[in-house]
């Protein structure tokens, strides 16, 4: 009887240990001290900062005076605000805050949300007279360390076309769902896009925080028929050739979510547009990989591939609890890997975590979060399901943000190493 359900086991169980393994072998590489970088302090690049906002008068003031402040020279950048079908306030906002502000409407549903808003926005860029080298994209509620523009002028000096700056958080202590959000987000910096960065496989673009060439945007477009149009314009991008790179010192700001039911709404955007892209991506970038013996378009697929790898193990794991009572399969993971190395594994995905957040000298409330965080990792199954049967659906869900904190009243960390790494409120705020 088991050889007929070993025809798929034991595949399964081979293709658990591959991507156990790399994932694992991968983390490594970030949390290594990262080597003394040379960089080049010369402003040479001109930047079009550009914001998508829809209904956002709440932050998207905060945000452009913040952006005025970066240690850049003001004649070497622009700030632009796209007022996407807002009916409040956020254009008079935008506009009274120093930027200039473009204001568009579109009825149709089906053409709604950030990536048509940058697409629209990215046709009126080019049509100026004045042409930029690169474009830098933010959401309405971030804020903006003041050398992120020096360290993308540092990447983009050195031929580096498209570039993902480091996304912390700037409400990490608001409640236990921002707290485990921002504690998600401090992981993958470092033990994913930092960890890759090192190695020189390719990062994937976080929607926000990102820095793009403008002959690479004037090529391929950003891309406005996914609700993960960052992820899409990656891969696009990587099967021409042209990886995403990551600037771990560029730091933005992000806000999250402070509900469960955002943050299950968040993601299940974000499992619907990863099974979109990972369904049109998968199978081009594993023929060209494979084609080309290239290992970077082959980690792509990889990337694509994690939320179908977390419903495989999830069956998996199903499968090995019935096991126990009825062996219906032969297991053969502990043929493949001793069981000494599965404790290694398992024991290093506890130690991770407590790495990454001595790194940032987390506060303590980060600490007491990191107890909760399995219950964050754990709702990703029930979220990945769903998203895979909503796979073709592209509504835009818009996350309302209220965070509205001004940049003077923070205290910003030097660097993504070195504490406190979260926005610190003065003592006499309100």
């Amino acid at each position: 009887m088991s050889s007929y359900f070993d025809i798929i086991m034991i595949p399964l169980q081979l293709l658990i240990v591959f991507f156990t393994i790399y994932y694992f072998v991968i983390s490594f590489f970030g949390i290594f001290p990262r080597k003394k970088e040379r960089k080049i302090l010369e402003p040479r690049t001109t930047f079009a900062v550009i914001i998508a906002a829809h209904n956002e008068e709440k932050v998207i003031g905060q945000l452009v005076e913040n952006l005025h402040l970066l240690k850049y020279p003001d004649d070497k950048y622009d700030i632009f605000v796209v007022a996407d079908n807002c009916t409040d306030k956020t254009a008079a906002v935008a506009t009274k805050a120093g930027s200039q502000v473009f204001e568009r409407y579109n009825d149709n549903e089906l053409e709604q949300g950030k990536g048509f808003a940058m697409e629209w926005m990215f046709t009126k860029l080019f049509a100026m007279k004045k042409q930029y080298d690169a474009v830098v994209i933010f959401d309405a509620d971030n804020l903006v360390h003041p050398d992120f523009l020096m360290e993308m002028n540092n990447r983009c000096c050195k031929g580096e076309k498209i570039i993902q700056g480091y996304l912390d958080s700037k409400n990490p202590n608001d409640t236990w769902i921002s707290g485990v959000f921002a504690i998600s987000f401090w992981m993958i910096n470092h033990i994913w896009h930092l960890a890759k960065y090192n190695i020189g496989l390719s990062c994937v673009l976080g929607g926000t925080g990102m820095c793009i060439a403008t002959d690479v945007l004037h090529k391929y477009g950003l891309g406005a028929t996914c609700l993960t149009e960052d992820m899409e314009f990656t891969m696009k991008s990587l099967l021409d050739g042209i990886p995403t790179t990551w600037a771990h010192d560029a730091i933005v700001y992000d806000e999250k979510p402070l509900t469960f039911k955002q943050a299950w709404n968040q993601r299940i955007r974000w499992a619907q547009g990863h099974f979109d892209v990972g369904g049109r991506y998968i199978p081009k970038l594993f023929v060209e990989g494979l084609k080309q013996g290239n290992i970077v378009l082959l980690d792509g697929v990889i990337d694509l591939i994690q939320p179908y790898f977390l419903l495989l193990s999830t069956v998996f794991i199903i499968c090995s609890y019935i096991y126990t009572f009825v062996p219906f399969y032969t297991n053969v993971l502990y043929a493949i890997l001793p069981y000494e190395i599965w404790q290694v594994i398992g024991i290093g995905q506890y130690i991770f975590p407590v790495v990454v957040l001595l790194k940032i000298h987390a506060s303590l409330k980060s600490w007491f979060y990191l107890l909760l965080y399995p219950i964050f990792i754990y709702s990703w199954i029930p979220i990945t399901a769903i998203g895979w049967f909503h796979r073709h659906e592209h509504t835009w869900s818009h996350t309302a943000h209220t965070r509205s904190i001004s940049f003077n009243d923070v205290l910003v960390p030097e660097s993504a190493e070195i504490g406190p790494k979260q926005i610190v409120l003065p003592k006499n705020s309100k």
